[in-house]
């Protein structure tokens, strides 16, 4: 599924080419994807509507029109492209949305678990995203506030981690990318960890971030940008997908674990497993 760099890099992609563009027209082919309002009323009231920005929160697209908030999450592949209407479409595209400009937004998922919903104003966001906790960016959000917030929790950290309730858009990739880089087990109670380790998981956490945005996110699996291409960031991951491969800081081999029933990936010497104080290796079968 795509985590935060990866739909930042589709967000960046579509506000350079539709800010401003008006839908004219939209064909739902796959009405299931529209979860709100209903297929009719969804096609109604993005019509004549122009995109004023498109913004991300969490994993979530969302397209501001004038009287309407377009929201879009792209699941496991879901995928947009800007296109003339004379190119060749992607398989299983599924909406089409034809502008004032001439050219075609087209949203394609081969699995078919993609979302749109077009909330009008006053009306409740969708659960998941009215429920999304910060933004990993947020300036007011320190390794402080995380503290408070999680030192009562006895589950794993990167249950919490993973829990877009408690932090927004991350996802099994970046996680265990993010754990490595602050020598944090991912079985670590939250309630184990000092202030301090939460300062610097919330630096690396951001670093982490920063640099797959910059190399426009991971194609670990499927994932590929508004123009098609690959991320860059995969070959730059230092423990996801390199179970039984020596670690890069100390040599020992990479192990693959679960955790919150995520296959999980750690180095056991540079992330040893702590528990009210005990440090042991913590890896399960």
């Amino acid at each position: 599924m795509p985590e935060l760099p990866e739909v930042e890099t589709v967000r960046r992609h579509l506000a350079e080419r539709l800010e401003g563009d008006e839908i004219c027209d939209v064909e739902v082919r796959l009405p299931r994807i529209v979860r709100y309002p209903g297929v009719q009323a969804f096609a109604e009231r993005v019509r004549r509507q122009t995109i004023q920005r498109v913004g991300r929160r969490g994993k979530y697209l969302l397209f501001q029109l004038e009287t309407v908030l377009l929201v879009s999450h792209l699941r496991m592949e879901g995928r947009y492209m800007v296109a003339d209407p004379d190119e060749p479409e992607l398989p299983h595209t599924h909406v089409v949305f034809r502008l004032g400009s001439g050219r075609e937004l087209r949203y394609a998922d081969v699995r078919q678990f993609g979302t749109m919903d077009a909330i009008a104003a006053g009306e409740p966001l969708p659960r998941g995203l009215a429920e999304l906790g910060p933004e990993p960016f947020d300036p007011s959000l320190d390794g402080s506030t995380l503290y408070e917030r999680w030192h009562h929790r006895g589950v794993p950290v990167k249950s919490l981690l993973l829990d877009q309730r408690y932090l927004a858009g991350l996802g099994n990739i970046y996680v265990d990318e993010a754990l490595f880089a602050a020598g944090i087990h991912p079985m670590t109670p939250a309630g184990a960890l000092s202030p301090d380790q939460y300062d610097r998981l919330l630096r690396e956490i951001r670093d982490v971030l920063d640099r797959a945005i910059r190399e426009g996110g991971s194609s670990v699996r499927s994932f590929r940008d508004g123009y098609g291409r690959h991320g860059g960031f995969q070959i730059r991951l230092a423990v996801y997908g390199r179970a039984g491969q020596p670690c890069v800081r100390c040599g020992r081999a990479i192990e693959k674990l679960r955790v919150a029933g995520r296959g999980t990936h750690v180095c056991p010497a540079c992330q040893p497993f702590t528990a009210c104080g005990r440090v042991t290796t913590g890896v399960e079968a």
